[in-house]
Protein backbone atom coordinates (compact mmCIF):
# COMPACT_ATOMS: atom_id res chain seq x y z
CA UNK A 1 0.00 0.00 0.00
CA UNK A 2 1.15 3.44 -0.85
CA UNK A 3 1.44 6.28 1.50
CA UNK A 4 -0.26 8.86 0.53
CA UNK A 5 -0.28 12.48 1.19
CA UNK A 6 0.34 13.55 4.99
CA UNK A 7 -2.28 16.55 5.45
CA UNK A 8 -0.17 18.11 8.13
CA UNK A 9 0.92 21.75 8.64
CA UNK A 10 3.50 22.51 6.15
CA UNK A 11 1.69 20.04 3.70
CA UNK A 12 -1.64 22.25 4.32
CA UNK A 13 0.45 25.70 3.67
CA UNK A 14 1.89 24.81 0.74
CA UNK A 15 -1.97 24.26 -0.29
CA UNK A 16 -3.18 27.23 0.63
CA UNK A 17 -1.03 29.22 -1.44
CA UNK A 18 -1.53 26.98 -4.70
CA UNK A 19 -5.44 27.67 -4.08
CA UNK A 20 -4.71 31.43 -3.68
CA UNK A 21 -3.27 31.47 -7.29
CA UNK A 22 -5.23 33.36 -9.96
CA UNK A 23 -6.23 30.39 -11.45
CA UNK A 24 -7.37 28.58 -8.47
CA UNK A 25 -9.41 31.63 -7.48
CA UNK A 26 -11.23 31.06 -11.26
CA UNK A 27 -11.80 28.13 -11.05
CA UNK A 28 -14.05 28.47 -7.31
CA UNK A 29 -16.50 31.24 -8.91
CA UNK A 30 -16.80 28.62 -11.55
CA UNK A 31 -17.59 26.08 -9.42
CA UNK A 32 -20.10 28.52 -7.68
CA UNK A 33 -21.72 29.47 -11.00
CA UNK A 34 -22.39 26.22 -11.76
CA UNK A 35 -24.75 24.90 -8.94
CA UNK A 36 -26.74 27.69 -9.30
CA UNK A 37 -26.72 28.37 -5.22
CA UNK A 38 -30.31 29.92 -4.11
CA UNK A 39 -30.64 32.08 -0.94
CA UNK A 40 -30.96 30.10 1.98
CA UNK A 41 -29.19 26.92 0.66
CA UNK A 42 -28.01 24.60 3.04
CA UNK A 43 -24.30 23.94 1.48
CA UNK A 44 -21.79 20.85 2.49
CA UNK A 45 -18.43 21.14 1.49
CA UNK A 46 -16.64 17.28 1.79
CA UNK A 47 -13.02 17.93 2.70
CA UNK A 48 -12.72 21.48 2.69
CA UNK A 49 -9.31 22.12 3.17
CA UNK A 50 -8.27 25.91 3.80
CA UNK A 51 -11.92 27.33 3.45
CA UNK A 52 -11.53 28.96 0.16
CA UNK A 53 -14.57 26.97 -1.48
CA UNK A 54 -16.68 27.20 1.62
CA UNK A 55 -16.33 31.05 1.76
CA UNK A 56 -17.19 31.69 -1.94
CA UNK A 57 -20.34 29.12 -1.16
CA UNK A 58 -21.31 31.61 1.79
CA UNK A 59 -21.13 34.54 -0.04
CA UNK A 60 -23.45 33.04 -2.38
CA UNK A 61 -26.31 32.01 -0.25
CA UNK A 62 -26.71 34.59 2.16
CA UNK A 63 -27.16 34.75 5.81
CA UNK A 64 -30.31 32.72 5.83
CA UNK A 65 -28.11 30.05 4.42
CA UNK A 66 -25.87 27.45 5.96
CA UNK A 67 -22.10 26.09 4.84
CA UNK A 68 -20.70 23.01 6.25
CA UNK A 69 -16.96 22.09 6.16
CA UNK A 70 -16.22 18.87 6.69
CA UNK A 71 -11.85 17.47 6.74
CA UNK A 72 -10.09 15.01 7.67
CA UNK A 73 -6.74 17.34 8.54
CA UNK A 74 -6.91 19.46 11.92
CA UNK A 75 -4.08 21.82 9.78
CA UNK A 76 -6.56 22.27 7.44
CA UNK A 77 -9.40 23.00 10.11
CA UNK A 78 -7.24 25.57 11.39
CA UNK A 79 -6.67 27.52 8.33
CA UNK A 80 -10.52 27.42 7.41
CA UNK A 81 -11.68 28.75 11.12
CA UNK A 82 -8.80 31.32 10.92
CA UNK A 83 -10.33 32.38 7.50
CA UNK A 84 -13.89 32.45 7.77
CA UNK A 85 -14.68 33.06 11.65
CA UNK A 86 -18.00 32.23 13.07
CA UNK A 87 -19.83 32.53 10.00
CA UNK A 88 -19.26 28.79 8.68
CA UNK A 89 -19.05 25.93 10.70
CA UNK A 90 -16.31 23.02 10.05
CA UNK A 91 -16.21 19.48 11.43
CA UNK A 92 -13.69 17.22 11.72
CA UNK A 93 -14.41 13.91 9.69
CA UNK A 94 -13.88 11.30 7.06
CA UNK A 95 -15.74 11.61 3.58
CA UNK A 96 -16.77 7.69 4.37
CA UNK A 97 -18.26 8.34 7.84
CA UNK A 98 -19.50 12.02 7.38
CA UNK A 99 -20.95 13.55 11.12
CA UNK A 100 -24.32 14.70 9.60
CA UNK A 101 -27.75 13.46 8.97
CA UNK A 102 -29.68 12.29 6.82
CA UNK A 103 -30.83 14.55 4.26
CA UNK A 104 -29.38 17.86 5.99
CA UNK A 105 -27.87 19.37 3.00
CA UNK A 106 -30.03 20.60 -0.65
CA UNK A 107 -26.11 20.89 -2.15
CA UNK A 108 -22.70 19.16 -1.85
CA UNK A 109 -19.89 19.84 -3.17
CA UNK A 110 -16.29 17.97 -3.41
CA UNK A 111 -13.17 19.09 -5.12
CA UNK A 112 -9.70 17.17 -5.58
CA UNK A 113 -10.94 15.20 -2.41
CA UNK A 114 -12.24 11.88 -4.01
CA UNK A 115 -9.35 10.81 -5.68
CA UNK A 116 -7.77 10.81 -1.42
CA UNK A 117 -9.87 8.25 -1.05
CA UNK A 118 -9.27 4.70 -0.80
CA UNK A 119 -13.08 3.45 -0.45
CA UNK A 120 -14.84 5.68 -2.95
CA UNK A 121 -18.69 3.59 -3.19
CA UNK A 122 -18.14 4.33 0.92
CA UNK A 123 -17.87 8.02 0.62
CA UNK A 124 -20.30 8.54 -2.54
CA UNK A 125 -22.93 6.37 -0.44
CA UNK A 126 -22.10 8.90 2.28
CA UNK A 127 -22.26 11.75 0.16
CA UNK A 128 -25.78 10.85 -1.36
CA UNK A 129 -27.22 9.97 2.37
CA UNK A 130 -26.61 13.71 3.29
CA UNK A 131 -28.33 15.05 0.44
CA UNK A 132 -32.02 15.53 0.40
CA UNK A 133 -33.59 13.66 -2.65
CA UNK A 134 -32.64 16.19 -5.49
CA UNK A 135 -30.05 17.55 -3.91
CA UNK A 136 -26.68 18.01 -6.36
CA UNK A 137 -23.24 17.40 -5.89
CA UNK A 138 -20.47 18.98 -7.46
CA UNK A 139 -17.38 16.93 -7.60
CA UNK A 140 -14.27 18.03 -8.98
CA UNK A 141 -11.18 15.95 -9.63
CA UNK A 142 -8.03 15.56 -11.89
CA UNK A 143 -6.64 12.86 -14.42
CA UNK A 144 -3.00 13.41 -13.30
CA UNK A 145 -1.59 10.99 -16.94
CA UNK A 146 -3.17 14.27 -18.35
CA UNK A 147 -0.24 15.97 -17.03
CA UNK A 148 2.20 17.83 -19.70
CA UNK A 149 5.48 19.48 -18.08
CA UNK A 150 8.31 20.48 -20.51
CA UNK A 151 11.52 19.50 -18.72
CA UNK A 152 15.38 19.32 -19.94
CA UNK A 153 15.42 15.19 -18.87
CA UNK A 154 12.27 13.73 -19.92
CA UNK A 155 13.39 10.30 -18.10
CA UNK A 156 13.75 12.39 -14.51
CA UNK A 157 9.79 13.43 -15.45
CA UNK A 158 8.62 10.59 -15.49
CA UNK A 159 10.12 9.13 -12.80
CA UNK A 160 9.22 12.32 -10.47
CA UNK A 161 5.65 11.94 -11.69
CA UNK A 162 5.02 8.67 -10.90
CA UNK A 163 6.33 9.25 -7.51
CA UNK A 164 3.62 11.63 -7.65
CA UNK A 165 0.78 9.72 -8.26
CA UNK A 166 1.85 7.69 -5.26
CA UNK A 167 0.24 11.14 -3.25
CA UNK A 168 -3.32 9.88 -4.20
CA UNK A 169 -5.62 6.27 -4.10
CA UNK A 170 -6.61 7.12 -7.37
CA UNK A 171 -4.45 9.31 -10.21
CA UNK A 172 -7.37 8.34 -12.67
CA UNK A 173 -10.46 8.68 -10.98
CA UNK A 174 -11.91 11.06 -13.45
CA UNK A 175 -12.52 7.95 -15.78
CA UNK A 176 -14.79 6.01 -13.99
CA UNK A 177 -16.20 8.32 -11.44
CA UNK A 178 -19.66 9.19 -13.81
CA UNK A 179 -20.21 5.58 -14.10
CA UNK A 180 -19.76 5.32 -9.95
CA UNK A 181 -22.06 8.08 -9.36
CA UNK A 182 -24.59 6.51 -11.11
CA UNK A 183 -24.02 3.16 -9.51
CA UNK A 184 -24.97 5.15 -6.12
CA UNK A 185 -27.80 6.86 -6.88
CA UNK A 186 -26.60 10.19 -8.38
CA UNK A 187 -28.04 11.32 -12.00
CA UNK A 188 -25.34 12.64 -13.91
CA UNK A 189 -26.38 16.48 -15.25
CA UNK A 190 -22.73 17.35 -16.50
CA UNK A 191 -19.12 16.48 -17.32
CA UNK A 192 -17.00 19.04 -17.99
CA UNK A 193 -13.02 18.98 -18.52
CA UNK A 194 -10.76 22.13 -17.73
CA UNK A 195 -7.88 22.37 -18.92
CA UNK A 196 -4.84 24.46 -17.48
CA UNK A 197 -1.92 25.79 -19.50
CA UNK A 198 0.77 27.79 -17.94
CA UNK A 199 4.33 29.30 -20.06
CA UNK A 200 5.75 30.57 -16.99
CA UNK A 201 5.80 28.79 -13.18
CA UNK A 202 5.84 31.63 -10.67
CA UNK A 203 4.60 31.62 -7.05
CA UNK A 204 0.97 32.90 -8.50
CA UNK A 205 1.14 29.24 -11.07
CA UNK A 206 -0.53 26.44 -10.60
CA UNK A 207 2.69 24.52 -11.71
CA UNK A 208 5.15 26.70 -9.52
CA UNK A 209 3.06 25.49 -6.84
CA UNK A 210 3.01 22.44 -7.58
CA UNK A 211 6.27 22.47 -7.88
CA UNK A 212 7.19 22.76 -4.51
CA UNK A 213 4.35 20.15 -3.34
CA UNK A 214 6.00 17.82 -5.53
CA UNK A 215 9.86 18.63 -4.24
CA UNK A 216 8.32 17.54 -0.36
CA UNK A 217 6.91 14.26 -1.61
CA UNK A 218 8.64 12.44 -4.00
CA UNK A 219 12.14 11.82 -2.33
CA UNK A 220 12.61 8.22 -1.86
CA UNK A 221 9.81 7.00 -4.12
CA UNK A 222 10.11 5.41 -7.30
CA UNK A 223 14.10 5.35 -7.10
CA UNK A 224 14.21 9.35 -6.73
CA UNK A 225 16.50 10.84 -4.59
CA UNK A 226 16.67 14.23 -2.76
CA UNK A 227 19.00 15.47 -5.49
CA UNK A 228 17.08 13.91 -8.05
CA UNK A 229 13.91 15.60 -7.01
CA UNK A 230 16.00 19.37 -6.73
CA UNK A 231 17.73 19.11 -9.56
CA UNK A 232 13.98 18.84 -11.46
CA UNK A 233 12.59 21.45 -10.30
CA UNK A 234 15.84 23.91 -10.63
CA UNK A 235 15.47 22.84 -14.48
CA UNK A 236 12.08 23.56 -14.17
CA UNK A 237 12.63 26.78 -12.69
CA UNK A 238 15.42 27.24 -15.33
CA UNK A 239 13.35 26.73 -18.36
CA UNK A 240 10.59 29.24 -16.88
CA UNK A 241 13.56 31.88 -16.99
CA UNK A 242 14.59 30.91 -20.49
CA UNK A 243 10.77 31.59 -21.61
CA UNK A 244 10.91 27.56 -22.49
CA UNK A 245 8.34 26.74 -19.78
CA UNK A 246 5.07 24.64 -20.42
CA UNK A 247 3.09 23.18 -17.99
CA UNK A 248 -0.43 22.22 -18.58
CA UNK A 249 -3.26 19.49 -16.75
CA UNK A 250 -6.85 18.78 -17.00
CA UNK A 251 -9.36 19.15 -14.61
CA UNK A 252 -12.22 17.11 -14.55
CA UNK A 253 -16.32 18.70 -13.21
CA UNK A 254 -18.94 16.40 -12.48
CA UNK A 255 -22.28 18.01 -11.34
CA UNK A 256 -25.08 15.28 -10.50
CA UNK A 257 -28.32 15.17 -8.74
CA UNK A 258 -29.54 12.93 -5.77
CA UNK A 259 -32.44 10.59 -7.29
CA UNK A 260 -35.64 11.61 -5.94
CA UNK A 261 -37.41 8.34 -4.13
CA UNK A 262 -40.03 6.84 -6.48
CA UNK A 263 -43.64 7.85 -5.76
CA UNK A 264 -45.76 5.78 -4.11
Amino acid sequence: MTEMLEFDRETARRLEALYTTPAAVARRREYVEALLLRSGERVLDVGCGPGFVAAEMADAIGATGRVCGVDVSESMLALARARCGDRIEFLFGDATLLPLDDGEFDVAVATQVYEYVSDLEAALTELRRVLRPGGRALIVDTDWESIVWHASDPQRMRRVLAAWDEHLADPYLPRTLGLRLQQAGFVLRRREVRAILETSCGDDTIGGALIDLILAFVPGRQGVTETDAAAWAADLRALSEKGEYFFSLNMYRFLAEKLQPPSA
